[in-house]
């Protein structure tokens, strides 16, 4: 979104952990407060969990695009279960057992996979131009392309001068796991990189 402003020696991306780049609605509420989204660069880039349905209606009702996420659900549960074996504040953290079927029950934050999924992919249908579907697997095989879409979508292309330089490698490069596991910003803070860097592999489960 700021891709002008900065070169890569002085991206955000090596001062500040991607969450702290890229707040959630939900922490932003909880922890801070509005005043705090004041201060972040314009357009201002959120990040959320929740579902289409949850989303404030000051969202809905603007022009704010929205791209959203998707990868197997049987990852997205493994994901979430060796998560929550990490987590403070968990007597007696859920065996594998008890954790898939509170899974397939949709008894975990953000409620059901399946319903969720299905609230944003039907808006998509709806509104190409509100809501952009990335698959994770997609992504993984092909960064190019996902870094090419997300800027067609979100009104920031490529210029034919960026692509001959190589500039959509590059950012894909910048953005990758391997390179964001390895950054110091990411090995410090409340919850170490281990928390939200594995594996990045498809089948995991």
């Amino acid at each position: 979104m700021h891709r002008h402003k900065y070169t890569f020696s002085h991206r955000s991306l090596l001062k500040l952990n991607p969450h702290d780049c890229i707040p959630s609605i939900e922490h932003v509420y909880a922890v801070r407060d509005e005043q705090y989204l004041e201060t972040l660069p314009w357009p201002r880039v959120l990040g959320s969990h929740l579902s289409y349905s949850m989303l404030p209606k000051s969202i809905k009702t603007s022009k704010c695009p929205i791209v959203y996420i998707c990868r197997e659900p049987k990852d997205v549960f493994v994901s979430f279960w060796r998560m929550s074996l990490r987590l403070e504040g968990l007597k007696e953290p859920p065996s594998f057992t008890q954790a898939f079927e509170l899974f397939c029950e949709g008894r975990v934050p953000h409620g059901p996979i399946w319903e969720h999924v299905l609230e944003y992919y039907t808006k998509n249908l709806i509104s190409p131009e509100k809501i952009l579907i990335l698959k994770y697997e997609e992504m993984l095989k092909d960064p190019i392309d996902g870094v090419t879409r997300l800027a067609n979508f979100t009104g920031r292309p490529f210029s034919a001068e960026e692509v001959k330089n190589g500039a959509v490698e590059k950012i894909a490069e910048f953005c990758s796991f391997n390179k964001l596991k390895e950054l110091d910003v990411n090995n410090g803070g409340d919850l170490t990189n281990s928390y939200f860097f594995r594996k990045a592999v498809v089948g995991d489960w």
